[in-house]
C-alpha cells in the first residue's frame, strides 16, 4: 500500500514540475506533477511559489492520482501528467 508520511514537496525547475515521495513499506517512490497538470487546478498558477501553493492546496487528488499511477506497474519515478486528473 502506498502512503505518503512525508509531506515534502521541492520544485524541480529542469522538469517544470513539483516532486513529492511515497512509500511502499521499506521502498520509495520519486512523483513528479507537471506544472500544466497543476493548473488543471489553478490555471494562471505560474510561478515556483504558486505551483507548490497549488500542490498543498490540492495534494488529496494528486496522492490519488500518484496511487493510480503506481498500481500501473513499479518504475523509478513517476511523472504525473494532464491526462492523470
Amino acid at each position: 500500500m502506498l502512503r505518503f508520511p512525508n509531506p515534502s514537496r521541492s520544485y524541480d525547475l529542469t522538469r517544470r514540475a513539483v516532486r513529492f515521495w511515497g512509500h511502499d513499506g521499506a521502498m520509495e517512490a520519486s512523483f513528479f506533477v507537471e506544472a500544466p497538470a497543476l493548473r488543471i487546478f489553478q490555471p494562471k498558477a505560474v510561478s515556483e511559489r504558486e505551483l507548490l501553493a497549488v500542490f498543498d492546496g490540492h495534494r488529496s487528488a494528486i496522492q490519488d492520482a500518484a496511487e493510480r499511477s503506481y498500481k500501473r506497474g513499479r518504475l523509478g519515478s513517476y511523472l504525473l501528467t494532464e491526462h492523470d486528473f
